[in-house]
């Protein structure tokens, strides 16, 4: 009996290199991502924090959210759903970072604020422990590089928005 083999698609030359590199590039930024968890968590362990409480505290520390933020403003801002985002803000208002109160204009909306407590970790303790980790990451990088690597970042994140907001969300 004959071995059935899937069907493959066979692509050549300039699109088969593109695709190779395009494999090698989101596999890089997977495996960044995951590094990024890792060893910036690491960085602000100390303080009890994780990656995606420094990014949560870092969006609330930006000028016009220190009035505070609904919940969807910041799910959107960090492109995370609602629910995911759910145990981060319950967890960091539990330690005293954040606290969540009802909109005054809208009841049905909650809104996040930085407490005195996490404003103090955050710029005072954090804050130099994250720009330390960013030295290291980027050490024998140029400001050039850096330009260069957040503009293709961008062009890559504004391509996978564009795609995100043509499929029905999870949440509609």
């Amino acid at each position: 009996m004959a071995k059935s083999q899937e069907p493959t698609l066979r692509v050549s030359g300039e699109l088969a290199t593109r695709l190779e590199l395009a494999n090698r590039l989101f596999f890089r930024l997977y495996q960044c991502a995951n590094m990024l968890h890792k060893t910036g968590s690491r960085a602000v362990e100390a303080e009890g924090l994780t990656t995606q409480q420094w990014a949560v505290l870092g969006a609330l520390s930006r000028e016009g959210a220190q009035s505070g933020i609904s919940i969807g403003d910041l799910a959107k801002y960090l492109m995370v759903t609602r629910q995911s985002l759910a145990g981060l803000i319950s967890r960091m208002e539990r330690d005293g970072h954040i606290s969540v109160a009802t909109a005054s204009r809208d009841r049905r909306s909650r809104v996040v604020t930085m407490t005195a407590s996490g404003r103090r970790v955050w710029q005072i303790q954090a804050q130099p422990k994250i720009r330390g980790y960013y030295e290291q990451v980027l050490t024998d990088f140029s400001i050039n590089d850096i330009a260069h690597a957040l503009h293709y970042l961008l062009k890559i994140l504004e391509n996978m928005k564009r795609l995100d907001d043509s499929e029905p969300s999870a949440e509609d």
